[in-house]
């Protein structure tokens, strides 16, 4: 290797001088292209030229180390230029025109070339393998925070979404939902010492009258307040919402009924206290039906139609308490519904019939009318009388049915007792509150009387005094014109309601049939205090109705006395087991044998 002296000279003569920029120009220009190479023109030359500078110093050096290349080679990575293309630009360049762009003349120059070249490409595919693996290192670590992150979010989300489909949107509390799954679990934990189980089925009071008075806005600010009082008063319970205004509290491991009990009384407690709402000083009280029982044998739908009719039996009450579940009670309602439901296809199938009561002249004894008494011929219960199924019927609004079909069947029957011997009685039909108030009332009974040729007189509509306590005219109106039609129009169960004598003046009333109350009375004897007192009360009413033109009719005569003493004050008819039990129209009206007919049971207010 010469000398530095002798470096940059030829073999002819004078030394040519160095020009590390203009080859660095012209490897900036090579590589250009080959990679993405964040620097501008200006920084790529500069960059070039001190690695040209570096090449150049370690060719000269003394002694020679070619791993000056490997630094040159790992420097190129390092500012991207990463590519197979600009490996080889480079290479290409360095052995082509390095040494003569620099003037390099030395005797071994070109083998110290070659081991230059060999480090930088040494260096640069090490630099290459190392960014690869720190890049796939990195993209590794990438993926996992990624997937980490995706996870947490996914666990956030779910959490989320579990959140929102297991809680009330208003009140944050439990729904139906969620306490469905906590009452299925403990209900199916009896080998955990879950022997037993409660529910406290809770509904706030005339909670629909805040709602119309005050809006819903008020209604659902005083739900949010009923929650956050429940949740604070109730810790260790599970408080749900169910919707609307219903709560549910779920008391867990109980051990008595008086377990759940307490935790009903601390809900009313919760609830009943005074709570400003929007401005507004609102007090409400709250119903709860109580179940507790055994897990075993049972299932949270059993569970929860219990505290739903236990609910019921509460608000019926009257509100602002707690009722017990009761097995018997329950029971009883069961068969009730399932009769209830039953009564329309057993119109439909012609179960019911009617049997009637005569109302017997206290005068002469004869039969001035008789009175229609529904009777139900059930596939399965046997003959039902009205106690039965009217008060289902009436609840449901299926007496206007009912009560349609014993008004037409009563007129069909009657019209064919005309023409023996004697004059026909009249036939009395009780009509039910919803009967009295439908519109059609009028139409029905003018199509009756037409379709069955009964003459208007010996039809006798029996309409309660608590039926008239209304201030609608629409009813008032239809019972006159019924009047004008001829149609006869009786107060039954008279003395027993509002006793208000302000309708007699104002309805088209013919008869008053007093209540069978007072009637009884009547049966003990006439020095009796409270004997008395029933007859001076039956002879005022007497004496009322007839000063109005009205006939009177006693109720429940069961005597021989009972009849002397109403004959004695004037009473105009009896109605009772004394004159005839109720019977077929036949039997009563004397037109054939005598039938045995068993007493069904007390006949209803609409006569049927």
């Amino acid at each position: 290797m010469a000398s530095d002296d002798s470096v940059g000279e030829t073999a002819a003569g004078p030394r040519h001088s160095s020009r590390p920029g203009t080859f660095a120009r012209a490897w900036a220009k090579a590589v250009s292209g080959t990679s993405y190479l964040p620097m501008t023109q200006a920084q790529l030359e500069a960059l070039l030229q001190r690695l040209t500078e570096r090449l150049a110093a370690a060719l000269r050096a003394e002694p020679f180390d070619p791993r000056v290349g490997h630094q040159v080679g790992a420097e190129l990575v390092a500012a991207h230029i990463a590519s197979a293309e600009g490996l080889g630009r480079t290479v290409e360049i360095i052995q082509l025109r390095l040494i003569r762009d620099l003037g390099l003349v030395a005797d071994d120059v070109e083998d110290r070339m070659a081991r230059l070249l060999s480090t930088v490409t040494t260096g640069y595919a090490r630099a290459l393998r190392d960014r690869t693996l720190d890049e796939q290192e990195s993209i590794r670590r990438a993926a996992m925070m990624a997937r980490a992150q995706a996870e947490r979010a996914l666990r956030d989300s779910e959490s989320r979404f579990r959140h929102q489909a297991t809680h009330d949107p208003l009140t944050d509390l439990p729904n139906r939902t969620l306490f469905t799954e906590r009452l299925t679990a403990a209900i199916g934990e009896p080998a955990r010492g879950a022997d037993r189980v409660g529910v406290c089925f809770l509904d706030l009071d005339r909670f629909k009258v805040v709602n119309d008075s005050l809006g819903h806005q008020v209604g659902d600010e005083l739900l949010v307040s009923v929650a956050r009082r429940l949740r604070l008063a109730l810790p260790e319970h599970l408080v749900a919402r169910l919707g609307g205004d219903e709560f549910v509290i779920l008391v867990e491991r109980t051990t008595r009924v008086d377990d759940v009990v307490q935790v009903a009384e601390a809900a009313l407690a919760a609830v009943g206290e005074p709570v400003r709402v929007d401005g507004h000083e609102l007090t409400v009280t709250a119903s709860i039906g109580i179940v507790e029982r055994p897990v075993t044998g049972t299932t949270p739908g059993e569970l929860m139609r219990a505290a739903d009719s236990t609910l019921h039996w509460a608000k019926a009450a009257g509100g602002a308490r707690w009722s017990l579940f009761d097995p018997e009670r329950h029971r009883t309602e069961l068969a009730r519904y399932a009769l209830s439901a039953a009564i329309p296809a057993a119109i439909d199938r012609g179960e019911f019939f009617l049997d009637y009561q005569p109302l017997t002249s206290l005068r002469d004894g004869t039969v001035l009318g008789v009175e229609a008494l529904v009777r139900w011929r059930h596939p399965e219960l046997g003959i039902l009388g009205p106690g039965r199924f009217i008060s289902l019927a009436e609840e449901t609004g299926l007496i206007v049915r009912l009560g349609g079909w014993v008004l037409a069947e009563a007129c069909r029957e009657a019209e064919s007792w005309s023409g023996g011997p004697t004059p026909a009685p009249f036939v009395s039909v009780n009509l039910a509150v919803r009967q009295v108030h439908r519109p059609g009332l009028v139409q029905e009974v003018r199509a009756l009387l037409g379709r069955t040729g009964l003459p208007p007189e010996r039809l006798q509509l029996e309409i309660t005094e608590s039926t008239m306590m209304s201030t609608a005219e629409e009813p008032v109106q239809a019972l006159r014109v019924l009047a004008d039609l001829g149609v006869r129009i009786a107060i039954d169960d008279f003395g027993t309601g509002y006793s208000n004598l302000a309708y007699l003046r104002d309805l088209p009333v013919t008869e008053l049939k007093v209540a069978g109350e007072f009637v009884t009375g009547l049966r003990a004897p006439t020095v009796d205090p409270a004997s008395r007192t029933d007859e001076r009360i039956l002879a005022s009413l007497v004496s009322l109705a007839h000063a109005l033109d009205l006939t009177v009719t006693a109720e429940g005569v069961e005597t021989a006395g009972q009849a002397d003493r109403l004959r004695a004050i004037g009473c105009d008819a009896g109605q009772g087991w004394y004159f005839g039990r109720p019977g077929p129209a036949d039997r009563l009206l004397g037109r054939a044998p005598a039938l045995s007919t068993a007493a069904v049971g007390a006949d209803g207010p609409a006569g049927v």
